[in-house]
């Protein structure tokens, strides 16, 4: 695990993010590079890779994950109309940062999740 990503060190506050949630099991904070008028990260304190290094013993940090991020859509004002919750696993899912996130974007309506092929 590293505990020196980008992430574990906004988690300690050694970087400076926009921090809209934290307890002890899990930080959100403003994307830098929104997708959506809403788009929150989502992200475990306990540094994990990727969706495959998860075990038992994260089930309920990670559940808190879908807990804090409907706060946050209610919050937000993103609730009722809807939003959407993304986790990437590694670089062909899409992963850039290497610590489970989920990213929450909403504000706007978001379109077909993937398009259709050709």
């Amino acid at each position: 695990m590293n505990e020196d990503d980008i992430f574990a060190k906004i988690i300690r506050r050694e970087i400076p993010a926009d921090i809209v949630f934290q307890d002890d099991r899990v930080t959100a904070f403003r994307d830098i590079s929104p997708q959506a008028p809403t788009h929150i990260l989502i992200v475990p304190n306990k540094p994990i890779p990727t969706v495959n290094d998860v075990t038992e013993a994260d089930e309920a940090d990670l559940g808190h994950l879908f807990v804090v991020a409907a706060t946050l859509a209610q919050r937000e004002g993103i609730a009722e109309n809807g939003y959407r919750l993304i986790v990437n696993t590694n670089r062909d899912g899409g992963q850039v940062v290497f610590h489970v996130h989920m990213h929450l974007l909403g504000g706007r309506p978001m379109g077909r999740m993937v398009a259709k092929p050709a």
